[in-house]
């Protein structure tokens, strides 16, 4: 039994690695708050949708079945969120079972695994009920496979069995077994039997049996021929034996008591394994379906949460890894609004056969933010999710990487400038063709000219080996070497600064300046020129 709601022939890996650019991205593009927002207080719902969202797919196809998988979410959220609260509440209740150190033995481990089975019976009956009810509402490939998968393994026959065979292995009249003997230095073999009902007639031939077959005279016993039922009295003899090393007359109360258990546990040895790998496949195919509705129930939570802000939501079109592709219209920084509880100013952009996208413009201008919307918007496209624009189509890549500038610290152990470049070195390492990096004032900590030539060594190496690079700078050299070059394959964007210093947010494609209107900050600070509204609002 597989879930299939993340992937149309796999249940998904929560322990498979990350992508080593994870921490990157969290730090970067602001995602924790992303996350947080997608929980809603439910610490397993936000592990769930950080670990999915961070390993993204690259395949249009399995994309775009995770997007029906979504619209089916949206469509019918109640009954999603009552299959994640079954599955939550039935997990949470196996764990309450009382196992720890019986489970080694037989009997122990065969008592848990029918308490585990009857809670699961239960459980099992209310999913067949809700794949009975909704079967017919569901339209895509995941849910309906899920719900027939429900419909045709659990079907009455089976519940009916399983309640069956629960209600015999409680063994309440006793455990019934029969036995073996081979030679006299070999233990007996045990096969455990179907309980018979209790009635006056079965006590009356057991208590026959027991005398007929135990030998009280020191005579010779009466053998049992091999596969035939044998009295539990005769089966403890070897047992006995054993411990009273060939004296069964001197055997204690206690050891007869300890041969009997013994035996028992030999007897149903096989069925309380058999039991416990059953109980353990039932239960990981609840672990795994609760793993891959979380992600649903944080999209739908965080649907709710950008409604409340009065923003808009796309579904995007993922587009074949290769040819470079890159539209967006209305797109924003989904973390800014959520953390803002309002609108915030968003951007076109249109990057078809772009490998390069240089922006620059007035400083607080909003090119930060524009870029983490790109990212946000790559990364929830690229795990099956909507998108924080009015519409968004790119095609995927291989790796997201940022290259964001950080502050000072103390951790440091050499300059910012070292720090730099070892990041930058990680990320040349890992980048391959179909790859994107987002660089946001990488190489600003050292002088222009050689921050300039750093950055223009790196993005062109980048470039031709098939790496997508979106580059936020100040470093007028940089920027304008590259716009002199009158690449096809290069698009530049500015930041909108008014005349009167006003910043409008908004990002529009216009050449470098050799300036970023550092003397505007210079007036705010100093002057008390009206002060730049940030973040910004719409």
């Amino acid at each position: 039994m597989k879930a299939l709601l993340l992937h149309a022939d796999r249940d998904f890996d929560p322990q498979a690695a990350l992508p080593p650019t994870a921490t990157g991205l969290v730090e970067d593009l602001g995602l924790e708050l992303l996350f947080r927002s997608m929980a809603q207080g439910d610490e397993f719902v936000r592990e769930t949708v950080r670990t999915v969202v961070l390993a993204g797919l690259i395949e249009p196809d399995e994309i775009r079945y995770r997007q029906r998988v979504l619209a089916d979410c949206n469509e019918h959220a109640a009954a999603v969120r009552e299959l994640y609260e079954l599955t939550g509440k039935t997990l949470a209740a196996e764990r309450r079972i009382w196992g720890g150190l019986l489970d080694d033995y037989a009997e122990g481990l065969l008592h848990r695994s029918v308490a585990v089975l009857e809670l699961l019976s239960d459980s099992l009956k209310k999913l067949r009920h809700v794949a009975d009810r909704q079967a017919g509402k569901f339209h895509s490939e995941g849910f309906a496979t899920l719900f027939g998968m429900l419909s045709r393994e659990l079907d009455d026959d089976f519940l009916k069995a399983l309640d069956g065979h629960l209600r015999l292995l409680t063994f309440k009249d006793g455990v019934p077994m029969s036995a073996v003997l081979g030679p006299a230095d070999e233990s007996p073999s045990y096969v455990l039997l179907e309980p018979r009902p209790a009635t006056w007639y079965r006590f009356v031939s057991d208590r026959i049996d027991d005398v007929r077959t135990v030998n009280t005279s020191h005579g010779p016993t009466h053998r049992t021929l091999p596969g035939s039922p044998m009295s539990p009295a005769l089966a403890l003899m070897p047992l006995l034996a054993q411990r009273s090393n060939g004296k069964l007359e001197s055997s204690t109360e206690e050891d007869r008591s300890k041969a009997l258990s013994d035996l028992k546990g030999r007897g149903i040895s096989s069925v309380a394994a058999s039991l416990a790998q059953a109980a353990d496949n039932i239960l990981g195919f609840l672990r795994s379906l609760r793993f891959e509705l979380a992600f649903y129930i944080g999209c739908l939570n965080l649907r709710q949460q950008i409604a409340a802000t009065g923003q808009p939501v796309c579904t995007p079109e993922p587009l074949p890894a290769g040819e470079p592709r890159l539209r967006a219209m209305a797109v924003y920084d989904v973390c800014l609004s959520l953390s803002m509880r309002g609108k915030v100013v968003p951007n076109d952009i249109d990057a078809d056969g772009k490998t390069l996208v240089m922006v620059t413009g007035a400083n607080r201008g909003g090119k930060s933010t524009f870029l983490r919307s790109i990212g946000q918007a790559q990364l929830m496209m690229q795990c099956g999710m909507f998108v924080a624009a009015v519409a968004y189509r790119a095609s995927t890549c291989a790796g997201l990487f940022t290259h964001f500038k950080r502050e000072e610290d103390s951790t440091m152990r050499s300059g910012r400038l070292d720090e730099e470049l070892a990041r930058m070195s990680e990320i040349v390492n890992a980048a391959r063709p179909g790859s994107m990096l987002l660089a946001n004032e990488s190489f600003a900590s050292t002088n222009e000219r050689e921050g300039s030539e750093i950055a223009r060594q790196i993005v062109r190496a980048l470039i031709e080996s098939g790496v997508r690079v979106l580059y936020v700078t100040h470093l007028y050299d940089l920027a304008h070497g590259f716009f002199a070059q009158n690449l096809d394959s290069a698009l530049f964007l500015r930041a909108e600064r008014e005349d009167d210093t006003r910043r409008t947010f908004k990002v529009v494609e216009a050449e470098p300046l050799p300036t970023s209107y550092g003397e505007d900050l210079y007036k705010q600070i100093f002057l008390g020129a009206p002060r730049v509204i940030w973040p910004p609002k719409s």
